[in-house]
Formats: C-alpha cells, structure tokens, sequence
C-alpha cells in the first residue's frame, strides 16, 4: 500500500507501479479527481479509483461515477465498508453507499414497468444525463411536458430530483453495486 499527498505525486506514483485500486480524497475537488481519472483512462491498465470523502452531493456522484469513478465512499464509514467498497471495485464492479442518498431510492417498490413508454424514454434521457430542454428536442415535445412527465416518474419511483433519479437507473441496471451499512 502506497501513499500520495497530491494528485500530481500520485501520477507520478501511478505511472511508476499501477496499482490495481487508487483511493483519491474528494477534498482534491471534484474537477481535480475527474480530470485525474481522464488522465489514468488513457493507460493501457487504469487503476479503478474509490472516492473517499466527507460530503458529497448527488451530483457529484453522478459526474464521478459518470467520469469514471468505480466506487464512492464516505470517510465517516466504518473500515468493514471501506474495505467492503475496495474488494468489490477491485473484482470490478461500482459500488457506493446507500446511505449517501438523501433519501433512500424506491425503485424495487415502484418497478420501471409501471412507468408509460414515454416516461420510460424521459428517464432513461435523464439517466443519461440530459437536461429538460435538451430531453424535450430530442422527443419532439415542449420542456413543460417533460417536468410533467418527470413529475409523474417521481411520484411513481419515490425518488426525489433527476440525479437520484440517475442514479437508482444505475443501480436497477446493475451498473452500481449498493451496500446497505
């Protein structure tokens, strides 16, 4: 096990002896981690990079995870869930914590089927990252009837704010691993 103080001595470290799993404190940015990642991506043999951090909002779980992040941890975690989230990044799958949600998603409750087709199509524009105007070029349809239909698939899903709506999408697919600790 190795160490780095900056991201700029972790490349250094990276390019030298590529470790399987790279830990990367949050507390470096969140543009500083995705631009590292971006950097890594581009070896023949990337690490998979854990986030560790205190606070981190569902956003930024998205773009990290988007940007390539395979697990998000939270410093406060008990070392039985850090290790949990390394084992299971290192036998490459994502992974986060449940409990870093603001409110658990709902989704095995309210099943995708239950959602019309076209709610099904905003959701998964949604999953992909595409905000309502860009969700309502795409459909042929004005941005009014999008926040309609994502208020329709908020109600049904039980999840709150496209980013959760984004993620629980990651998790029903099996993109995301979740741990309930």
């Amino acid at each position: 096990m190795r160490s780095a103080d900056s991201l700029a001595s972790a490349v250094d470290m990276v390019r030298r002896t590529p470790p399987d799993v790279l830990l990367v404190d949050k507390a470096f940015g969140t543009q500083a981690v995705l631009q590292f990642i971006h950097e890594h991506n581009m070896s023949p043999t990337p690490p998979a990079v854990v986030v560790w951090g205190i606070s981190i909002t569902e956003p930024e779980m998205l773009r990290l995870l988007q940007g390539g992040v395979k697990g998000i941890v939270r410093k406060t975690s008990e070392t039985s869930t850090l290790m949990a989230c390394l084992r299971s990044v290192a036998s490459g799958s994502n992974w986060m914590e449940e409990t870093l949600f603001r409110e658990s998603p709902r989704l095995e409750r309210y099943p995708r089927s239950e959602l019309t087709p076209r709610e099904q199509q905003v959701l998964e524009l949604v999953e992909q990252g595409m905000k309502n105007k860009e969700i309502a070029k795409e459909l042929g349809i004005r941005p009014g009837t999008v926040k309609i239909h994502l208020k329709h698939i908020f109600e049904k899903t039980g999840v709150r704010g496209r980013y959760g709506l984004a993620l629980s999408g990651m998790r029903g697919k099996g993109l995301l691993e979740m741990a309930h600790m």
